[in-house]
């Protein structure tokens, strides 16, 4: 079974247990997926605690992904832009 990075993260976030919150990083980024291939994409996500630390291993590009395997839609996230 290929490993699954959005798993991971549903793991971390499982045992937070004062919440979190997702912050939108408007800068470019890439990533290598399953295949080998690089995607490249105009912004990122990145997950952190409640007083503003980052959540380790948290950082992903693609929000559908990571309400799917919540099972929530993406509009019940907690996301907010920085700039």
């Amino acid at each position: 079974m290929a490993f699954n990075h959005y798993a991971k993260i549903k793991r971390i976030l499982d045992n937070q247990t004062q919440g979190w919150i997702i912050k939108r990083i408007n800068k470019p980024t890439k990533a290598k997926n399953f295949k080998g291939e690089i995607l490249e994409f105009t912004h990122y996500y990145r997950i952190y605690d409640l007083h503003g630390n980052q959540i380790k291993y948290c950082k992903f590009q693609q929000i559908d992904l990571l309400a799917k395997i919540l099972n929530v839609p993406i509009e019940a996230l907690p996301i907010i832009d920085q700039d």
